[in-house]
């Protein structure tokens, strides 16, 4: 994006463009038509007030089904989305972008993930492109341009209904030839393979950069779990990756374990990193450590001409100051903005294998 349309430095430029908005309230984002309802979720609250009141603020997915939450036709940027539903289906439904009518999805992501909360549980998320509020509220400030259209669709993977509510706000304006596509990618081992590192971005080709990452990482083993480091594997890179951290707590901007006061977990949300979600055992039927940590390379993007592979090592601690190669329950998600085509991504897991347990 041009630079004097950053942040609150572009509130001072007019723009050739027009805002839109996709909602249950005006499904199709058109001109003058919003609140228009007849039938909905809400009908018979307002039984007594009619047409133009909330008559139907959400929607209701029927088990196995697919929701067409947008179908944009022509050039713009989505610039918002805001969406809440019960928080126990967050790992069942299934959010896919596609680009200009491309056959295979950009971005596919569990819902839960794609929103940093993969653990199913609500929590507080403060961070520039991604901000989750009391209680579940779900936000997306991702700039997500397309040239020709966009759709986005949500899947429930489980037989029962579930109900959702959302809003997507989007420009229609001209996008420039050389501006790349939102992607992201979603990855889970549960267990990890001994001695195998997590693989967050399975080689993506194209040109492009990485803008983020998210990690549910819930812990099988006692000790310290974050000393594996990140790698970035950069335009043919093979054994040896060209980027290489230090530890999964440096890489997220903490240090020393996110010990703050020493012997506890601190959790933090900034606007490019933080420790989020801290899930502690509770003497009964939730027995591990389960954490949601994210970092953003909003100012650091991590820029590659040909491909990208990233992966993550999970890493403890056993006798006698040995390093322990841990087999955790981790799931990831990686943006990353790249010019089309992609490369189509790995299938996604099945329902049971996606459900947090």
């Amino acid at each position: 994006m041009n630079e004097k349309h950053s942040l609150l430095a572009g509130l001072t430029c007019l723009a050739d463009a027009k805002t839109r908005s996709i909602s249950p309230e005006n499904f199709h984002g058109e001109k003058g038509k919003g609140g228009m309802a007849v039938e909905g979720t809400g009908k018979e609250c307002a039984r007594e007030l009619g047409q133009g009141w909330k008559i139907s603020p959400s929607v209701e997915i029927p088990g196995k089904e697919t929701l067409l939450l947008a179908d944009i036709q022509g050039s713009g940027i989505i610039q918002h989305i805001w969406l809440t539903c019960p928080h126990e289906d967050w790992r069942s439904l299934v959010l896919r972008f596609y680009w200009d009518a491309e056959e295979t999805p950009s971005i596919e992501v569990p819902l839960g993930d794609f929103f940093c909360m993969g653990w199913c549980e609500t929590g507080l998320l403060q961070s520039l492109p991604v901000c989750v509020n009391p209680s579940g509220g779900m936000n997306c400030y991702w700039q997500m341009p397309f040239r020709t259209g966009a759709k986005i669709t949500l899947e429930n993977l489980t037989d029962k209904k579930s109900v959702v509510y959302y809003q997507i706000t989007y420009a229609e304006t001209a996008v420039e030839e050389d501006t790349p596509y939102l992607h992201a990618q979603f990855r889970r081992d549960n267990p990890l393979e001994y001695m195998k590192n997590h693989v967050i971005v399975d080689r993506a080709e194209g040109k492009g950069q990485y803008v983020g990452t998210y990690l549910a990482w819930g812990v099988n083993s006692n000790r310290w779990w974050g000393e594996g480091e990140i790698k970035f594997f950069l335009d043919g890179d093979t054994d040896f990756p060209t980027i290489c951290g230090t530890g999964t707590e440096d890489y997220i901007g903490g240090a020393w374990n996110f010990e703050y006061p020493r012997g506890e977990y601190c959790r933090f949300s900034t606007p490019y990193s933080g420790l989020h979600q801290i899930i502690r055992p509770d003497g009964l039927y939730c027995s591990q450590q389960r954490f949601g940590m994210y970092r953003f390379h909003l100012t650091d993007p991590i820029r590659f001409d040909t491909d990208l592979h990233v992966e993550i090592q999970a890493l403890g601690w056993r006798s006698e100051g040995r390093y322990l190669p841990l087999q955790d329950d981790i799931a990831s998600v990686g943006y990353w903005y790249q010019l089309e085509p992609h490369k189509p991504v790995p299938p996604l897991p099945d329902a049971n294998a996606l459900e947090v347990n």
